[in-house]
């Protein structure tokens, strides 16, 4: 494989797991939230959440390079606030991927913790588990499955972004030339070696990703209610 080739390859899995990094830093709690708040307002920010699914990735792209243009007001405090312009940089993509794979992460932990949230909670509050405490030792434990998934969602659709990183970050070799874009300037010039050679590999690691990440999140038969924490005053453990 060509050295230009192996650099984006990392470029991409660099930007991949920066994203799910930063998505389950956010998403974590934002999934907490919306799964205790019964406030009309959270059908928007749902919905506002969802809206990366639906959209078109170039529409999503589009708005964002406006948002980060340096000739408006928002891109030039973009830019103040990073250090550097965000359009056509490593930084922009890392930004532009963290807004589009969001509902990847959310959902599956909104979906998780609306379900076994309340019931868990009421454990934990029974066994004289403080809330903070309960979300760390209780809930995110139970809810394995779901958050391997939400991670394995998320750096699986970082890895195959197109639209969105084309928009914002162009094919700058070394700082934004993902795979996806190398393999779609390998079809441009007709080199379908090279391009069939980049298509494999992002086939065979996304497999094995979502193969990996269904082991890992498997539940064991017989999965009990959580136990008592130990190192929790007044609750056995």
């Amino acid at each position: 494989m060509p050295a230009a080739d192996l650099q984006a390859l990392w470029l991409t899995l660099r930007l991949a797991a920066l994203t799910t990094l930063i998505l389950f830093i956010i998403g974590v709690p934002l999934a907490w939230k919306l799964s205790h708040w019964r406030s009309r307002w959270r059908h928007l920010v749902e919905v506002l959440i969802t809206l990366p699914l639906v959209l078109p990735p170039t529409v999503l792209g589009f708005y964002l390079l406006l948002l980060f243009s340096p000739n408006y007001a928002t891109g030039q405090w973009l830019a103040a606030l990073w250090g550097e312009p965000l359009v056509f940089s490593f930084t922009g993509l890392v930004i532009a991927s963290v807004i589009y794979s969001l509902p990847f992460m959310v959902q599956p932990l909104l979906a998780s913790f609306s379900q076994n949230g309340q019931r868990l909670s009421q454990a934990a509050a029974a066994l004289g588990i403080p809330p903070a405490i309960a979300l760390f030792k209780v809930l995110l434990p139970a809810s394995k499955a779901a958050i391997v998934s939400a991670c394995a969602l998320s750096f699986a659709h970082t890895l195959g972004e197109f639209g969105v990183v084309l928009m914002i970050g162009g094919a700058i070799p070394g700082e934004t030339q993902v795979v996806s874009i190398a393999l779609f300037q390998h079809v441009e010039a007709l080199q379908y070696g090279a391009a069939h050679r980049l298509a494999i590999v992002l086939l065979l690691v996304t497999t094995a990703l979502l193969l990996l990440a269904r082991w890992l999140g498997r539940n064991p038969a017989g999965a009990a209610l959580p136990q008592p924490v130990a190192g929790v005053p007044g609750v056995p453990g």
